[in-house]
């Protein structure tokens, strides 16, 4: 039987490293059992209230500091926020002007001869 100390080892081992479920070092016991406990506190909300607090006590010993800094190097749009035409607005979600429907200017005659 694993402990709660170990389950929680390995899911930050896991968490830092990046590395897939199925190759949790041995020593940590069956992959799957530790998977089991992650998704059951990700579900319950446990590791909202884990941050939280962690957070609370890092912020109370002035050892966060909130800034945040955004420049243009780093915000991009999303590609359909660039400026592409909306949906029914396209000239070709349009019919085409028919001949019939405009009238005929000067630069409409064929040139004869």
């Amino acid at each position: 039987m694993w402990t709660r100390r170990q389950l929680t080892d390995v899911i930050r081992w896991r968490t830092r490293t990046g590395s897939p479920w199925r190759v949790v070092p041995e020593r940590y016991g069956p992959w799957d059992r530790v998977y089991d406990l992650f998704r059951r506190w990700q579900r319950d909300g446990t590791w909202a209230r884990i941050l939280t607090q962690l957070q609370a006590e890092a912020d109370a010993r002035n050892l966060i500091t909130w800034d945040v800094n955004v420049d243009s190097t780093v915000c991009r749009a999303h590609q359909h926020a660039a400026g592409a035409a909306k949906q029914g607005t396209s000239k070709r979600s349009r019919p085409a002007a028919s001949s019939w429907n405009r009238p005929t200017t000067g630069s409409d005659v064929p040139a004869v001869g």
